[in-house]
C-alpha cells in the first residue's frame, strides 16, 4: 500500500475488475438498444417495454445499500465470485425468457446482484492499491461502463438484429463466464472483512457530510442528463442527417473514454478541491450549447466538450465517498463504497425528469440552460465541502 507503483498483479488486478465492470455495465445498457425487439417480441408497447429499464435502476438505487449492509462482514472473493456466478444464471434464463413479467423479475434480480457487484469491485480497487495510484485504478474499473456503451452495447444491438434479443444475453452470459474466470484467478484471498451494525450503516447514511459528499456526483451526473437525455432531438434541431446520428453518438462514447483517463488524473492530488472549477467549467459547456446548436461545426464540438466533461468527477466522488467513511464511520466504507453508484443514478433519474419537464414547457434548448444551472449546484456543493474539509485539517 505504501508503494508508488503498479506491479504486474495490481494490473492484473485492475484490467481483471475493469472487464467485470464491462461486463455489468453492457447487461445494463443494452437493454435500451433492444427495447423495441422485446416490446414487439412480446407484444407489447414500447411504454410497457421501458419499465426494464426504470425498474433496473430503481432497485439498484434502493437494493444496492440495503444489501451492502446486511453483507459487509462477508469474505469478499468468495462472495463476489457467487454474485458473478448468479448474474450468469440470471443472464442465461434471459435467453429462455417468453414473457414480460418473467423478464422483469430476471432483471429486477440482475440490478440487485450488478449493484452489489460494482460496489465490490470499487472498494477492492481501492484498498489493494497504492495510495497514489488509487485514482488512477478506479478511473479504469469505471472505464469498463464507457467501454460497454462505446463496444458491448453496439455488439448487443447488432446480435438482437441479427439473432433476436434472447440472442444479445447469449453474449452477456459469455462475456459473465469470462469474467468468472478472470475473477477466479485473480481475486487476492486476503481482501479486508468488517462487520458493521445496522447502527453503523444507519449513522453513516444520516452524517451530514456524507450526504453532502452523495449529492455532488448526484448533482453532477443530473447536470449532464438534463441535456443528454435530449440528446437526439438536439441533433436533429441542428439538421444532423439521421443516419449520422448513431455515428455521433458513437464518438460521444468514445470521447467519454479520455473523460475517464482525465478523471484518473484529477483524483491523483487534491481531488474535491479540483472538482469546484471542473463543475463550474462542466455549467459554461453544458450552457454554451444554448447557442453553440445554431452553428453545426460549433454544436458538435461543444457536444464532444460536453462529453468530454461528463465523468470527470466520478474517481474523485467514489474516492472521497471512501474517505469520508474512514473518518466518520470506519466500520461502513463498503456502504460508503456503494454510494456512488447509487448517486449516479439518482442523478441521471432526476437529469432525465428534469429535462423532459423543461423539454415539454417550452424550448427544447431551455435543456442547456437548466443543466449549467445544476452544474453550478454541483460547484456550490463542492466548494462548501472543500471549505469543511480545510476548516477539519485546521482544527486538527
Amino acid at each position: 500500500m505504501h508503494s508508488t507503483k503498479l506491479s504486474k498483479r495490481h494490473w492484473l488486478l485492475i484490467l481483471t475488475l475493469t472487464l467485470l465492470t464491462f461486463v455489468l455495465g453492457t447487461s445494463e445498457f443494452v437493454i435500451v438498444g433492444i427495447l423495441t425487439d422485446i416490446s414487439s417480441s412480446l407484444q407489447m408497447t414500447n411504454a410497457k417495454a421501458g419499465t426494464l429499464v426504470s425498474a433496473f435502476a430503481i432497485t439498484f438505487a434502493i437494493s444496492t445499500p440495503l444489501v451492502m449492509s446486511a453483507t459487509s462482514h462477508f469474505p469478499k472473493r468468495k462472495w463476489m465470485l457467487f454474485l458473478i456466478g448468479s448474474f450468469i444464471v440470471l443472464n442465461a434464463l434471459c435467453i429462455i425468457s417468453t414473457s414480460y413479467i418473467t423478464l422483469l423479475a430476471l432483471r429486477i434480480m440482475t440490478a440487485i446482484v450488478t449493484g452489489v457487484l460494482i460496489s465490490l469491485a470499487m472498494i477492492v480497487a481501492s484498498e489493494t492499491m497504492p495510495i497514489k495510484k488509487r485514482g488512477l485504478a478506479i478511473s479504469f474499473v469505471f472505464g469498463g461502463f464507457t467501454l460497454a456503451n462505446v463496444v458491448g452495447v453496439p455488439i448487443g444491438v447488432v446480435i438482437a438484429n441479427s439473432y433476436g434479443w434472447n440472442a444479445t444475453f447469449i453474449l452477456t452470459t459469455l462475456l459473465g463466464g469470462l469474467a468468472f474466470l478472470a475473477s477466479f484467478f485473480v481475486l487476492p484471498n486476503r481482501l479486508s472483512q468488517i462487520r458493521s451494525s445496522i447502527r453503523d450503516q444507519f449513522s453513516l447514511m444520516t452524517n451530514p457530510r456524507i450526504l453532502m459528499a452523495f449529492f455532488i456526483p448526484a448533482l453532477g451526473f443530473g447536470a449532464t442528463y438534463t441535456v443528454f437525455t435530449y440528446l437526439v432531438p438536439i441533433l436533429k434541431g441542428m439538421e444532423v442527417p439521421n443516419h449520422s446520428i448513431s455515428l455521433i453518438l458513437f464518438g460521444y462514447g468514445f470521447i467519454s473514454i479520455f473523460s475517464n483517463i482525465l478523471a484518473g488524473k484529477i483524483a491523483s492530488h487534491n481531488a474535491i478541491g479540483r472538482l469546484r472549477f471542473v463543475f463550474l467549467m462542466q455549467a459554461v459547456v453544458l450552457t454554451s450549447i444554448f447557442w453553440t446548436s445554431n452553428h453545426f461545426i460549433l454544436g458538435l464540438v461543444n457536444i464532444g466538450l460536453m462529453s468530454l466533461m461528463a465523468i470527470l468527477l466520478t474517481t474523485s466522488t467514489q474516492l472521497y465517498l471512501i474517505d469520508l467513511a474512514g473518518i466518520y464511520q470506519p466500520k461502513a466504507t463498503g456502504l460508503a463504497a456503494s454510494l456512488m453508484p447509487v448517486a449516479s443514478n439518482v442523478g441521471i433519474a432526476f437529469g432525465s425528469a428534469l429535462g423532459g419537464i423543461v423539454y415539454h414547457q417550452g424550448n427544447l434548448m431551455n435543456v442547456a440552460l437548466v443543466g449549467g444551472i445544476v452544474a453550478v449546484g454541483a460547484s456550490m456543493l463542492t466548494f462548501l465541502s472543500h471549505r469543511l474539509d480545510q476548516k477539519q485539517k485546521k482544527s486538527a
